[in-house]
């Protein structure tokens, strides 16, 4: 075990689901640490009682994370060994940390990290698809619209795409890509990770939206939903897909080509072309 040096940020992964699954050496430095930076005090006590310890906890959250980094820096400047841990999982993977992380940075004090358990490669190594490159998209904007902008952006990106999604929204979400993207496109659904109840759907976008319609007890727990990337596409289609995608969400299919061709001033064959396939599957407008 490395020795916890004095004066030291560490970066503690914490299980997902099973508490089994802490590491030993993670463990052993929440024990030891003289403060641990929690998401929510109540969540932590479940994970403090499996290790038999009543740490010292501060509470850092998005709402807050900003005015107490420099009240943590100035503590770990001044010698204290502080812990870092989200809920679940990866510290700053979708969760507090960064401003944080970015001030240690800045003022050169030491950080460390005991790695571990992660939803988003645990569910990409479970589900199947491409693994050899990929792209974290962490949680989508809420917002109908916002979501579909941010999907349409998304429309060729070639790598395997990982998305972390709340119970509420997955049908939406899913409902999006399969518009936008094919009820074909291969997909996992990876819930309740290492849990009782661990669950991963293989399926096609479309196959996923007749999975949770006709098993809506399925639409509940932690979520994790992996995407197959897009087939290759030369340079021309990724940039006339770029023109084409945030018109096409608000314009008829001819009313969108002939205004990317205009500010574009590529070939109304090529953008005609590439518009038809962005809009495969899709309502008529």
């Amino acid at each position: 075990m490395t020795e916890m040096h004095s004066g030291l940020l560490t970066i503690i992964a914490t299980p997902i689901g099973n508490l089994e699954d802490l590491s030993p050496r993670a463990g052993q430095a929440i024990a030891g640490a003289s403060l641990i930076l929690v998401e929510d005090r109540r969540h932590a006590q479940r994970l403090f009682q499996h290790l038999g310890v009543q740490p010292k906890t501060m509470a850092l959250h998005e709402h807050n994370e900003r005015a107490l980094a420099p009240q943590i820096a100035q503590r770990i400047a001044a010698g204290e060994q502080i812990a870092l841990l989200s809920d679940a999982g990866m510290p700053l993977i979708s969760d507090p940390g960064f401003p944080l992380l970015a001030l240690l940075r800045e003022q050169q004090l030491p950080v460390t990290i005991i790695p571990g358990p992660n939803a988003a490669v645990a569910a990409l190594s479970l589900s199947g698809l491409p693994s050899d490159r990929f792209s974290f998209e962490g949680f989508l904007p809420a917002k109908a619209g916002a979501r579909r902008a941010r999907l349409a952006v998304l429309q060729s990106e070639s790598r395997t795409m990982i998305f972390y999604e709340a119970p509420h929204r997955i049908v939406a979400t899913i409902t999006d890509m399969a518009e936008l993207w094919g009820r074909n496109r291969p997909a996992a659904l990876c819930r309740e990770l290492t849990k009782i109840y661990e669950e991963c759907l293989r399926d096609s976008l479309g196959g996923l939206l007749e999975q949770l319609s006709q098993h809506p007890d399925k639409v509940r727990g932690e979520m994790t939903l992996i995407l197959g990337g897009a087939p290759e596409q030369d340079p021309g289609e990724q940039e006339a897909d770029r023109w084409l995608a945030p018109l096409l969400d608000e314009l008829p299919l001819t009313q969108a080509v002939r205004i990317a061709e205009a500010q574009s001033g590529m070939a109304h064959r090529l953008l005609y072309r590439r518009a038809l396939a962005l809009t495969s599957g899709r309502e008529p407008a």
